[in-house]
């Protein structure tokens, strides 16, 4: 089993790395403060089990085989970074419409799957899960310590989505959202571009 100092340094690792701005803290705060904290939290329970789901993978081993796979990689690559763009679009369709429309994300299950499915089709989860984990784990760990560690970021995870969501769908932040919609509406849009944009151009990157 790793020691607490182990698990410490593997949890600031993962925070880290899952409380900095990204493709899926920036959905989940526009999410929250368009359609409202439980809109947010649902999405950004969807974002936790995609990333549960990484973890997963990684905590198991099939994280390196993944990365080897040159085709898979580049194929979860293509339509990762081509999500994105769909999120970008709908965006900068959001931002050209002179008044708010209710969202149609804020149904529960649309939500989550959104959510879901923007963290299940970013393979560089997989990786981060990889350098975190091997952080804190040394030979001897074993496989409870594997458990423990990912088990222990998989709640880390949940509780940075969820704090997000409840942050920007404060009173306060709706409405900035609501008086600058169109201007933050065109910024998340062109952050989700630079994102798709780049995550396809690794895809047909030199490996």
């Amino acid at each position: 089993m790793p020691e607490i100092a182990n698990l410490a340094t593997i949890a600031a690792a993962f925070f880290v790395a899952a409380a900095s701005p990204g493709p899926a803290t920036i959905a989940v705060i526009s999410q929250s403060m368009s359609a409202g904290r439980r809109a947010g939290l649902v999405f950004g329970l969807g974002l936790s089990v995609g990333l549960a789901f990484w973890g997963l993978v990684a905590a198991a081993g099939m994280g390196a085989i993944l990365q080897a796979s040159t085709g898979a990689l580049t194929a979860m690559k293509l339509l990762g970074g081509a999500y994105l763009l769909w999120l970008a679009y709908g965006s900068a369709r959001s931002a050209a419409r002179p008044r708010a429309v209710t969202p149609e994300i804020t149904k529960r299950p649309r939500a989550f799957l959104r959510g879901l499915f923007l963290n299940l089709s970013n393979p560089k989860a997989v990786f981060a899960w990889m350098a975190v984990l091997s952080l804190g784990l040394g030979d001897g760990s074993g496989a409870g310590g594997v458990v423990l560690a990912t088990g222990l970021c998989m709640v880390l995870g949940g509780v940075i989505y969820a704090g997000y969501a409840v942050a920007f769908s404060t009173r306060g932040a709706m409405g900035v959202y609501a008086r600058a919609r169109r201007g933050i509406d065109g910024l998340v849009a062109g952050l989700f571009a630079v994102a798709g944009i780049g995550l396809i151009r690794s895809a047909f990157a030199r490996q």
